[in-house]
């Protein structure tokens, strides 16, 4: 936390207007996708080339972000004005404030003065924090991140970098890449209790060098290709793969041949044809009567399916919308497609949701779309407003402002909330009955006694570790990304595992749930949801490790901000898993059971 807790928090100035423009600010932030960024990226020389200033705090702690001013650095004599932000830079806490400097296109600048700023000893006090506590600060020029230290400790002394040296390397009218450091440290005086002042200057020099390479190529020098193109990250994929062939060719084998040898075994047993009679054999055919029964907990169950399939549905279009766009080289690109998609999907969500509760006899339809329209936009805001709380307490820059609040707000009453509307009318009124091919007994057959190992819940644990042994390596590759500087960029890779994760999810869900009904369990509907969905907790157990063993995070908001949203991380995971795999096993025991020949 700065020392400067004391100074009152000043939200960023935003455009935002509340309510009724939320709509149209998410409109403006998708053109602002579309176009790339306000600027055409393309210069006349002379012209004008703006420096912002966005975010300081400490390197171990990215999130924990303050802005850039609240050290008593100083600007330049220009105009200084904050950048006219996008609804995602809003939310991931952005402060761009233009730098006051006086950069003209293809004009070099020899080492020259921006300021000199006066420190008084509680100023010095905030610079001796920030150096002690490795605080790195965050800037760009053109949309390119440029990053530095703000000093560093050399034996006993405390060194401010007071000078910033650019090399602007540009193509013909275009700026291809834009490197940063930070030099000249002047060593700051010890404690001495209040009274006295130093002077700084704060100096900077640019140079421009002309390059060949193109601008489709300048954001190659922020991506870690060795980091990302390992081979480790290759036989992840490779062990991915190999697990789906495993898991495929387990359900072919309980396709093929377990279930022709019941089949031939049931067909033998001319008695179980005969309802009347105590059945001879035992197995899946026992539960025939209660298979098709209406889950228990209906609201829930289809509030989580349609909320899944609108999750999931979501993210393969950020995914594919990312490759095809390159988002992940514009500032905040990626969120803000992700909300627009979202609203657009509710419909989506709300036809799913309201069509599952309608075929199994669900009769309190508001209630179902109520549900549908709020558990997981209120899940979201739950953890956003935890985290944003303990932002306020220390004046960091990731407290979202009241204006962008109710931007956010008013997408889910104006676009969210209706969509997802007119989705649960159409559900609920064009679903057909179901047509199942065994009559539902009036009452449900009991349960038998069965070993441990095949208790439900054994299973429902067993099943979650194969779709996240699928997962674990490009686990750590993401929230290294993440948790870190690393741009991650190998959405190809996350394609490729999301989709190996959904067919082993469906895997593992099926043979749960053949495992289950063979051990006359007719509890089926829950079980494959939960199989396929249990991979959440292990993902989020994982998160524990890595948070203690691979980070040096530290504080009350890192922690708050890193579990918060690795929660939502795994639930949405929990929520999709869950959802392929319901559908799987639903196929699943559709198929066999229409094979079974049953008065």
């Amino acid at each position: 936390m700065l020392p400067t807790a004391k100074r009152p928090f000043k939200p960023a100035r935003s455009t935002h207007s509340p309510l009724v423009l939320g709509v149209l600010f998410l409109l403006l932030s998708l053109a602002h996708i579309a176009n790339a960024d306000e600027h055409s990226h393309k210069y006349e020389k002379g012209e004008e080339v703006v420096l912002w200033f966005n975010t300081v705090g400490p390197y171990d702690n990215l999130q924990e972000s303050y802005e850039f001013l609240s050290l008593p650095f100083c600007v330049g004599k220009g105009e200084v004005q904050h950048h006219h932000e996008t609804l995602g830079e809003a939310l991931l806490g952005m402060q761009l404030t233009n730098a006051g400097v006086d950069i003209k296109y293809q004009t070099d600048i020899a080492k020259s003065d921006i300021c000199t700023k006066e420190l008084v000893e509680s100023e010095l006090e905030e610079f001796r924090h920030a150096i002690k506590n490795n605080y790195y600060y965050q800037m760009f020029v053109d949309g390119l991140p440029l990053g530095a230290f703000v000093g560093e400790i050399r034996d006993t002394e405390l060194l401010l970098y007071t000078h910033k040296s650019f090399v602007i390397s540009y193509n013909r009218d275009q700026i291809i890449h834009v490197n940063m450091t930070g030099g000249n440290p002047v060593a700051l005086p010890p404690p001495s209790g209040y009274g006295r002042s130093v002077k700084i200057p704060f100096t900077i020099s640019l140079k421009y060098v002309s390059t060949t390479e193109s601008f489709d190529d300048r954001f190659d020098k922020y991506l870690d290709k060795d980091f990302f193109e390992h081979k480790v990250h290759w036989f992840s994929v490779a062990n991915s793969f190999m697990m789906v062939l495993f898991l495929s060719g387990l359900v072919a084998i309980i396709l093929i041949r377990t279930l022709k040898r019941d089949y031939a075994r049931y067909d033998r047993e001319e008695g179980l044809l005969d309802l009347d009679r105590e059945p001879e054999d035992y197995g899946w055919k026992q539960v025939h009567g209660d298979v098709f029964r209406s889950p228990p907990r209906l609201t829930i169950l289809s509030t989580f399916i349609g909320s899944g399939l609108q999750l999931l549905v979501l993210t393969v279009c950020s995914i594919f919308l990312t490759i095809v766009w390159d988002l992940h080289m514009e500032r905040a690109s990626i969120l803000n497609t992700t909300i627009f998609i979202y609203a657009l999907t509710s419909m989506l969500g709300g036809y799913v949701g309201s069509s599952f509760y309608a075929r199994n006899g669900g009769r309190n339809w508001i209630k179902n779309f109520v549900l549908n329209a709020t558990f997981w936009p209120a899940s979201v805001a739950l953890v956003v407003n935890m985290v944003n709380f303990v932002a306020i307490s220390i004046s960091s820059s990731r407290a979202i402002p009241f204006g962008t609040m109710m931007a956010v707000l008013s997408i889910w009453v104006f676009l969210v909330l209706p969509l997802t509307l007119i989705g649960s009318i159409l559900g609920k009124n064009f679903t057909r009955p179901p047509q199942y091919p065994c009559r539902v007994n009036p009452i449900p057959r009991p349960v038998p006694e069965r070993l441990w190992y095949a208790d439900r819940w054994i299973i429902i644990c067993g099943a979650g570790v194969f779709p996240f042994a699928t997962i674990f390596i490009e686990l750590y590759f993401v929230f290294q990304s993440f948790w870190t500087v690393r741009i991650y960029y190998v959405y190809g890779f996350m394609f490729l595992v999301f989709v190996m994760l959904l067919i082993v999810a469906a895997c593992v869900s099926i043979v749960s749930t053949y495992l289950l009904l063979n051990n006359e369990d007719h509890r089926w509907h829950w079980t494959s949801f939960l199989s396929s969905g249990s991979t959440a907790l292990y993902v989020f157990a994982y998160s524990i490790y890595y948070f203690h063993a691979k980070t040096r995070m530290y504080g009350p908001f890192q922690t708050t901000w890193f579990f918060g949203y690795t929660a939502l991380l795994c639930g949405c995971l929990f929520l999709m898993l869950g959802c392929v795999g319901y559908w799987a096993s639903a196929k699943f025991v559709g198929r066999i059971y229409r094979n079974v020949k049953i008065d």
